[in-house]
This record gives C-alpha cells, sequence and structure tokens, in this order.
C-alpha cells in the first residue's frame, strides 16, 4: 500500500501545534524530598523512609509531623503496632508524648492503599567518638578565653553556611562539611596545630567526619566538640558577623530583640534600625521585659566595636535565662564598613517582639472574627474527635476528624476558604499541611481553643 506524503506546510502546522501544546502542558510536579538536602552529604536516601526534624505528634489523631527542608510530611501511625527506638533503645509508642520536638528522627513506613503508615520512628543517638579525640565544653571555654592566636588553635564550625549566619561559638571559623573539597583551604597550614571542630550537637555526623578528613590530609593535633554549637547556647553567649545577621534576620524579615549597650546619647546619634537601648547600668531592670525565654526569642547585642558593653549586656541576659544571646561581631563600626544604614534619634527602651507566625497560621484575633461571624466564602473546619465535638463546636463549623481527612476530602470545595483549628493547633496544623498540598486554599488556628455547648469559644493563645 503507498502512502501519499504529509504537505510540508501541514507538517509545519503539526510540529508548531505540538509544540505549543508541549509549552502549555503543566510541568511534571516535583516529588518531595525523603531526606534533607544537608543529610545528603553523610547519608543516602532509603526506600520506604523519610528523615527530617520531628515537629510533632498527634495521639488523637494518629499522626506524627516532620519536617524535612521546606516540605512538611505528616505521617499516620497505629500506636498498638508502632516501633519507637530512642538512641538504640526500644521504647512504647506513648514515648513520643515526651521526646523533645526538633530531633532527627526515620519514618520506616509501608504503602497502605496509597498513603504512607508508619512502622517505626527511630531517632538518632550521640555519635561514637574516642574519648581521646572529644573536646569538651570547659576547655573549649578555656581557648575561646585565650583566643585563636595566644591559645594556638583554630575552632572550625563544620556546620553550612545558613546555621553559622544564626550564630556560632566566638573565634570560630566556618569549614562546612557539605562543601568540604571547596573550602579544604581554609584549614590551617600548620598540620600540628590544634583543631577544635563542632557543628549541631551530639547526634550531628558534619565535625566527627570533618576530623576524619582532616586526618587523611595530616592532621594530628585535631578533636571534636561534639556536644557543638546547641550546647555553647545552651550556656554561654554566641556571636554573629555583621553581614550574617543582615542577611539571616534583616533580609528575612526573621524577629529579633537588637540591643544597643552603648549610652543612651551615643545610640541617638546613629544605630541600627529596630535597636533597643539598654546600657549596662540599666540592663538589670530592663531584663523583666524581655520576651518569655520559652519564645527562644534570638536576642542580638552590639555596642560600638565589639567592646565590653556589649559581652556585659549579652552575659546579663544570658543569666537571666534567655536561651538565645548572641553579640554582634565588630559592633557598630562592622555595620557600618558592610554598607549598613544607620538611623538617627533615640531609641526605645522597651523591647516589642512577636515572633514570625507558623506558616500557614491565622492571628488569633482573625480567626475570632471569622468564626464569630463566618462569610459566606469561607468553612471554620473543625478537625478534632466527634466526642470532643460532642462537647460544644463552633455555630457553623464543619467537623471531619484530622484522622478523617484524607478519605473525606472531597467534602471540602475548592472555591472557599478553609480555615481549621483543634483544640491546641497540633492537628490543626496537621490538616493544614494535608490540604495545602492537595491545592486548598486553607489557614489554621495554632491557639487553645475552648468551645462551650452553646458555641461560645475562647481563644488562648500557645
Amino acid at each position: 500500500m503507498k502512502c501519499n506524503p504529509v504537505p510540508l506546510a501541514v507538517s509545519l502546522a503539526l510540529a508548531a501545534f505540538a509544540a505549543e501544546a508541549c509549552a502549555q502542558a503543566p510541568a511534571p510536579a516535583a516529588k518531595p524530598p525523603v531526606i534533607p538536602q544537608v543529610c545528603l552529604s553523610c547519608h543516602q536516601a532509603q526506600p520506604n523512609a523519610v528523615q527530617g526534624i520531628f515537629e510533632n505528634v498527634a495521639f488523637k489523631s494518629r499522626s506524627i509531623q516532620l519536617k524535612i527542608d521546606n516540605h512538611t510530611e505528616i505521617v499516620p501511625f497505629d500506636p498498638a503496632t508502632l516501633k519507637v527506638v530512642d538512641a538504640g533503645v526500644a521504647k512504647p509508642a506513648e514515648a513520643l508524648r515526651d521526646i523533645a520536638k526538633n530531633r532527627e528522627a526515620r519514618i520506616d513506613y509501608v504503602d497502605d492503599n496509597g498513603r504512607k503508615m508508619a512502622t517505626k520512628i527511630s531517632f538518632k543517638g550521640p555519635i561514637k567518638i574516642a574519648p581521646e579525640k572529644l573536646a569538651n565544653y570547659d576547655e573549649v571555654v578555656a581557648l575561646v578565653a585565650q583566643g585563636p592566636d595566644k591559645g594556638n588553635y583554630t575552632l572550625i564550625d563544620s556546620r553550612p553556611l545558613p546555621r553559622v549566619q544564626e550564630g556560632t561559638i566566638p573565634g570560630a571559623i566556618n569549614v562546612p562539611y557539605p562543601a568540604w573539597d571547596k573550602v579544604v583551604d581554609r584549614l590551617p597550614k600548620d598540620k600540628g596545630r590544634r583543631i577544635v571542630f563542632f557543628c549541631q550537637g551530639v547526634t550531628c555526623m558534619m565535625s566527627p567526619n570533618s576530623l576524619l578528613k582532616a586526618e587523611a590530609l595530616g592532621y594530628t593535633n585535631a578533636k571534636v566538640y561534639r556536644e557543638g554549637y546547641p550546647e555553647w547556647l545552651e550556656r554561654n553567649v554566641g556571636v554573629i558577623a555583621a553581614a550574617h545577621y543582615k542577611e539571616a534576620f534583616v533580609d528575612k524579615q526573621i524577629p529579633s530583640v537588637l540591643v544597643d549597650a552603648r549610652p543612651a546619647s551615643l545610640a541617638a546619634e546613629g544605630a541600627i534600625a529596630g535597636a533597643v537601648s539598654i546600657p549596662p547600668s540599666a540592663v538589670r531592670a530592663a531584663v523583666a521585659g524581655l520576651p518569655d525565654p520559652k519564645q527562644k526569642a534570638p536576642i542580638v547585642v552590639y555596642d560600638g566595636d565589639n567592646g565590653a558593653s556589649a559581652k556585659v549586656v549579652a552575659q546579663v541576659i544570658k543569666e537571666s535565662g534567655q536561651p538565645n544571646v548572641t553579640v554582634l561581631g565588630g559592633g557598630l563600626d562592622a555595620w557600618k564598613a558592610a554598607k549598613n544604614p544607620v538611623t538617627a534619634g533615640a531609641l526605645p527602651t522597651k523591647v516589642a517582639y512577636a515572633p514570625k507566625p507558623r506558616p500557614g497560621s491565622i492571628a488569633n484575633d482573625e480567626f475570632v472574627k471569622l468564626a464569630s461571624a463566618t462569610p459566606a466564602n469561607v468553612i471554620i473546619l473543625d478537625v478534632r474527635n466527634q466526642d470532643e465535638a460532642n462537647a460544644g463546636m463552633i455555630k457553623g463549623a464543619k467537623l471531619i476528624p484530622d484522622e478523617e481527612l484524607a478519605a473525606r476530602i472531597g467534602e471540602l470545595p475548592k472555591d472557599r476558604k478553609i480555615v481549621a483549628h483543634c483544640s491546641t493547633g497540633v492537628r490543626a496544623e496537621m490538616a493544614y499541611h494535608k490540604l495545602k498540598q492537595a491545592g486548598y486554599d486553607v489557614s489554621f488556628l495554632y491557639a487553645v481553643i475552648d468551645v462551650k455547648k452553646n458555641g461560645e469559644f475562647k481563644v488562648t493563645p500557645n
């Protein structure tokens, strides 16, 4: 059978149509990460497992919330069968209630009709290092007090730059393990010089692996401060470079408490925008007005040139119980040297701090307004259990318990805004992530809410 050739014009038209169709076709959705990017320098992704930071657990909806870079993974579990392993020790599922948040965790799962069902959650224990290769807190304190030149040592922060930008141990240089081959020239030339590596705590592999790399290069006097920056910041004052403070806090609009420790009259001549005036003479009276230590507010103290005033004020603030206190390295002089602006005028003396809202959360007063008189384009979604709802529900709210949300998600229209709540905000946040990933316009209340039988409710900040 002989086929007639397709005319050239038709071929070009078909090709153009195909090209346009391809251009208009949506790009395939990127697969969510299953392991943090930074962990890939030491680990590999494993089948049927997700690895990240343990953020929360909700026993009423039987769900675990895991943070993997910018992605949130919600994994259901059965308390009767879930295995919990904490630093190699098997524990009952109920132990999840008491395990500290923000720990590294790995969840192994099986496929349950298209959804992940957790079978085991494992929390890393301390990295094992030969005792003679360990440096403790007191040793590091003594070194920092001497300074690198007098003490003849190099203190190395092995964490990635974004971590270092939030603060580090005074005198440390950054040789990030994930970029080792690109920055190895930052190591001291003298291979017999005392080196102390540190990173993000006892479970972090970056400083132990840096030690191995350094020894392979011939360094003979290297150790690891295994407890690293978390312990240092818990017990002492950190330091943050002027450029880093701008990049990590100012540019990203991350709330912090910025303290100018110079005399008020000098601060009025020029200061960093947003600073509050607390000189050494006023600091003991001022600590009562600082944020609740439970908020872990970043508190950054500076003076003119990294002098005694900033250190005195920072130390008093630290001793008052604040867990996250750093000194701005080089003070205002370093800030101005980096071409950053200053503002003139009397500084406030009272601290005004509000933590950055959790992604997707709605302000408490805005929720009260919507729940009291719900507009037609809004649905108040109650994700508590039926027995909780029986004790009282907000008038007009729709009840879908969080554990039933995946199966009943079709009951929610996509042309209306969804505002989720539970009793404390934990399950509401999990519901938010599920609905967000399904394409809904959704927010959630991160607060304690008490609903009476008649529908009246009270919202209390967490």
